[in-house]
């Protein structure tokens, strides 16, 4: 008995080692948000408040120590988000996930984003103020890789910290111009679709800019193919498996003050976003003699990508424009490191690159290019050389002024100022929203946009060899879409096309209008907004688009078919308003039933991975309406039965029963339990979170979620046979700035400020986020010091 209490006592002692040992570790790798701390290059003492949720306010006597500061701290919380996301466009993912991310690996280094970044350094004034000032951040960042606790993704995946350059910046800004495209995945699959079917076929896809009820009108004041298909699949690949948050859509609207409350502007923005943890944004505040401003950041970005001050607020959604195409690359028969062009034949550039894998060999790869671009042939092996196709990006092509636009947007100091600073935004295209203290509203459509010959239609892939279908100019900027202090006292963007350019409409990849109807229709009849009522309107969840397509639809019903359960869900459904609570069983019998739609619909024709490709598209959002109001169409008949032809209603009617079926056998027969919290679910995923050992460490959620596609609250899923919709992007942030009362201005974050998963603040926004709460963004520097939870002093290091 006396030995068996000693080996107790000896293995309680060793336990309690253990969890001691393990508590230390955990405690050194936490953010630290108090205390002392030395920076190389401080010229004077920086005090950083840290508020309630994490957010620094940072207060410095000049611009390069506060930026510095912010570099330091930023990394601090996203040290391993700001590693994933430099290593997207150069390149470098297989060296941190092994073998299956050297497809995509390949892809982002055909692109040209690194190689674009290092001739951009190349060509910088390294003495201008945004090049003085991103240095003084990046100083920051390689200060916390020196000094600062090891995030423990680095410890997982066995990778050394390595400093940070002025090129990473530009990578990560490339990966973002990049992912807002979306002819990438579009005009592959179109083209396929239009050789393997017809336009006959094409037609009915509303692929066509078109002007409508969601057409964002300008105003401008006075003075002032089956290789195809093997592409498209591709880059849905590579794409899917980038380990960092792809950017969706979003909403923004600017309310001038004679429709307000209290006589001055707000603005409110939800920048739609793939949901990860962690989340996209940093929030920090700067205050210096010369900058004062609360933003929102970007891993490994100094400037912020939006923000506000006293004097005006900014935000952006993606504009949508085409800014990708495709070419056919003709060959000389003779000489394959040849191709065809309109001077004669040229010789193809060749480029070689290796590939460093984690736990495998290096790869070596190569692949050419011509004078539109990258090969896309020379990256896959399921590419083939038969028929070579380039793409043309117009971020790589032209120079690069994107770094210098967000200093002079986030420098600007009035409506001018501000409208001069986005000439500079050649990709991605953004709509950039503008609201001012002084009563001024205004939305810009940014980007370097050009003209096309009028017979070359970008949504397929192009002929590179004759030269019939290249740019005619440049557009100067402008000449780009823009409404100043319209009559209508408002302006909004919900990625919606916009108004006609030298009277055309500028092709685009635009979403389809049911959150601009529904904004301006809330918009329109009101004129005492206030913020609280904005805050409830960056909520709403209702679509009456929704129940239109099911007015529309119940027409083609049958109900001799139908059971008495079957009528009563119809019945329901019939006197849905479009609103998409937790409760409620119309959103999932809808969703349910315009899959199954869509797929009896389109899939025969298509095929399942063609099909698949088309729900990943902006396209297939746009096609729902319509269709539903369309009785006549090429689509309706399923081509695999060869003796008849089938008619909308079989169509509808079949899709209905299919989704009552499969509702039944996930929920039972009581359809009064089919309520929408059961389906509709947001988890935020980390990419060690994939690990189920791991994934309550990692991962936020998941939770019930309201909201639905394309509502103002855009809670978007992916359709899929699983008939889950599991939320895979939203809002990742909602914020309001109300220039009657700024410092009431409120914003929330989808997890919390911190990416590091020992910090308190990694995810204590998320249970409000769900909730539909807000919190305070302060600037007044009283209340700062009154509620703030800690302080953290740096100082210099000389």
């Amino acid at each position: 008995m006396i030995n068996f209490k000693k080996v107790f006592w000896v293995v309680l002692g060793i336990v309690a080692v253990l969890f001691i040992c393990i508590g230390l570790f955990i405690y050194s790798l936490s953010p630290n948000y108090d205390g002392k701390r030395e920076l190389l290059g401080l010229e004077e003492k920086v005090e950083v408040y840290f508020d309630t949720y994490g957010v620094p306010h940072i207060y410095a006597e000049t611009e390069e120590d506060a930026f510095r500061s912010l570099g330091y701290v930023h990394a601090q919380d996203r040290l391993w988000q700001m590693e994933l996301m430099r290593r997207i466009g150069k390149g470098q993912l297989s060296e941190v996930f092994g073998k299956e991310m050297v497809k995509t690996d390949k892809f982002f280094l055909a692109l040209g984003i690194d190689d674009a970044s290092v001739a951009t350094v190349d060509s910088l004034d390294k003495n201008t103020p945004a090049v003085k000032l991103s240095q003084a951040y990046l100083d920051g960042i390689n200060q916390f890789i020196l000094d600062g606790p090891t995030p423990i993704e680095f410890y997982l995946t066995g990778l050394k910290k390595t400093e940070f350059l002025l090129k990473d910046i530009y990578n990560i800004l490339g990966y973002m111009a990049f992912d807002f495209a979306m002819a990438h995945k579009t005009d592959p699959l179109l083209t396929n679709i239009k050789g393997k079917l017809g336009m006959e076929y094409i037609k009915d896809l509303q692929i066509e800019a078109n002007s409508g009820a969601g057409t964002i009108k300008s105003y401008r004041p006075l003075p002032q193919d089956t290789i195809g298909n093997q592409l498209s699949s591709l880059i849905s690949e590579v794409l899917k498996k980038v380990p960092a948050p792809q950017l969706e859509g979003s909403n923004s609207w600017v309310i001038g003050p004679q429709k307000t409350k209290g006589g001055k502007v707000i603005f409110a923005n939800d920048p739609h976003i793939g949901f990860a943890q962690p989340s996209v944004w940093y929030e920090a505040h700067i205050s210096t003699p010369s900058y004062k401003k609360y933003g929102y950041h970007l891993a490994g970005v100094p400037f912020p990508i939006f923000g506000h001050d006293r004097k005006l607020a900014y935000g952006l959604t993606m504009f949508q424009n085409d800014d990708v195409d495709f070419y056919y690359e003709e060959e000389d028969p003779g000489d394959p490191s040849s191709y065809k062009t309109p001077l004669g034949w040229e010789k193809y550039e060749t480029v070689n690159r290796t590939i460093q894998v984690k736990g495998g060999e290096e790869v070596a790869f190569g692949f050419k290019k011509s004078k539109h671009g990258p090969l896309m042939n020379g990256i896959a092996d399921q590419l083939p050389q038969s028929r070579p196709i380039a793409m043309s990006w117009i971020y790589t092509k032209t120079r690069n002024r994107l770094l210098h636009a967000l200093y002079n947007m986030c420098h600007a100091q009035n409506l001018l100022d501000f409208q001069a600073s986005l000439a500079d935004i050649h990709a991605p295209g953004l709509n950039v929203m503008y609201g001012d203290a002084t009563g001024n509203i205004a939305w810009f459509a940014t980007a370097k946009l050009y003209q096309m010959p009028d017979s070359t239609h970008t949504k397929f892939i192009l002929d590179g060899s004759k030269g019939k279908d290249e740019p005619i100019r440049y557009l100067d900027f402008s000449e780009n879409p823009r409404s100043v202090n319209p009559p209508d006292h408002y302006v909004y963007s919900a990625n919606t096309q916009p108004d006609s350019i030298n009277g055309s409409i500028y092709p685009g990849y635009y979403l389809p209008d049911n959150r601009a109807k529904r904004i301006k229709s809330l918009l329109d009849p009101k004129d005492d907004w206030s913020q609280k009522e904005v805050e409830q309107m960056l909520l709403d969840v209702t679509s009456k688009v929704n129940a239109k397509v099911v007015t529309q639809l119940a027409k083609w019903i049958d109900v001799a078919q139908m059971s008495s359960g079957q009528i009563a869900v119809m019945d329901k459904l019939n006197s849905w308003d479009g609103d998409n609570q937790l409760n409620q069983i119309e959103p999932t019998i809808y969703h349910r039933w315009i899959y199954f739609l869509l797929k009896n619909t389109f899939e025969d024709e298509l095929g399942s991975d063609l099909f698949e490709q088309m729900l990943d598209t902006h396209f297939h959002k746009r096609i729902i309406g319509p269709m539903a109001a369309k009785e006549h169409s090429p689509w309706w008949d399923n081509v695999n039965t060869k003796d008849s032809v089938e008619s909308k209603e079989e169509r509808v009617n079949l899709s209905f029963q299919m989704a009552y079926k499969s509702l039944e056998d996930n929920f039972g027969v009581d359809y009064n339990k089919w309520t929408w919290s059961k389906v509709h679910t947001l988890e935020h995923p980390h990419p060690f979170g994939q690990m189920k050992a791991l994934r309550s460490l990692f991962n936020v959620g998941p939770f019930p979620i309201s909201g639905t596609r394309e509502v103002i609250n855009n809670m978007y899923f992916p359709y899929d046979d699983s008939g889950f919709n599991r939320v895979s992007s939203g809002p990742s942030t909602r914020r309001v700035i109300n220039f009657s009362h700024i410092d009431s201005s409120s914003s929330i974050l989808p997890t919390g400020q911190s990416g590091n998963p020992f910090s308190k603040h990694y995810r204590d926004q998320a249970e409000m986020y769900n909730n539909g709460e807000f919190r305070k963004m302060l600037m007044n520097k009283e209340e700062i010091l009154r509620t703030q939870k800690s302080l953290l002093l740096l100082e210099s290091a000389k």
